[in-house]
């Protein structure tokens, strides 16, 4: 029996989070470079009544992704994407950063675009740090978002000597997703279909520890303790926003990207997390 398919990648809290919201009555086909944490994630939700396969992926390879599409195909139409998969700046080098959350990400928004099924939807986990990292120019812009996906590893706004250190590479990887997130959009419409972005702040994930216990722990800690909000967000508030975008109720959305980080960005320009000039 043919089912409407849901593929997840990032076998972690949000994209679980995401999947338990919008996910009952479909097969997902989950992808995570960590065979154990796919299968540890699917046993939870398979107990809870859902129905998760979960497959190791690579998302900065785009046969692996490509292998995770067509087993997503064999089980019937795909009508959702949750991408939720990457790597943080305390988790990896400048280069793999750039090969999974920024090439990875465009990868697998174009290969699912071309066979989302008419009504499909998408949404992408970006982050915050791309909304403060200083502005890029309107030709830098474009090129984050039309550069053929094989080629954008060759700008030259992401060659090492351009790139300061994991942090930098991480905001303009960010900054990317949500330029292609744009450009994928109006693709995905042409199928009838729609995408988005998310971009959280602070959300207390296995991640999230990893960096409050790095070499930038004191400014994370500090950044939620100074927001608006004044504490970090959990990955349940992230899928209160991809809940709407993902249903019915958000038909006119798409090519958007939402910020939900606790006021955190606002202050950073305009608050107590100014920095210092």
């Amino acid at each position: 029996m043919k089912k409407e398919v849901m593929i997840l990648t990032g076998a972690g809290q949000i994209g679980m989070a995401i999947a338990r919201r919008m996910g009952y009555g479909k097969k997902i086909v989950m992808g995570d470079k960590n065979f154990e944490n796919a299968k540890a994630i699917a046993g939870i939700m398979n107990q809870a009544g859902f129905d998760v396969d979960p497959v190791e992926m690579d998302l900065s390879s785009r046969e692996s992704i490509l292998k995770l599409i067509d087993k997503a195909l064999s089980y019937g139409e795909i009508t959702m994407l949750v991408n939720a998969a990457g790597v943080s700046p305390s988790q990896a080098p400048v280069e793999a950063i750039l090969k999974v959350d920024l090439y990875g990400t465009a990868v697998l928004l174009e290969e699912v675009g071309k066979v989302i099924a008419e009504g499909g939807v998408g949404v992408t986990i970006s982050s915050q740090s791309g909304h403060r990292m200083k502005q890029l120019t309107p030709e830098e812009d474009e090129q984050l978002a039309i550069t053929p996906t094989e080629e954008l590893l060759n700008l030259e706004i992401l060659q090492p000597e351009n790139i300061k250190d994991t942090l930098h590479a991480y905001q303009m990887a960010k900054r990317c997703n949500e330029k292609r997130v744009m450009a994928e959009s109006v693709k995905w419409g042409e199928r009838g279909a729609r995408l988005n972005s998310i971009s959280p702040g602070i959300i207390v994930t296995p991640l999230a520890i990893d960096e409050f216990n790095g070499l930038r722990g004191d400014f994370y800690k500090n950044m939620f303790a100074k927001c608006p909000a004044g504490r970090p967000g959990t990955a349940d508030e992230v899928a209160n926003v991809a809940e709407l975008l993902m249903s019915p109720a958000g038909a006119f959305i798409t090519g958007a990207d939402f910020l939900i980080d606790g006021g955190a960005t606002a202050s950073y320009f305009y608050g107590a997390l100014k920095p210092e000039k």
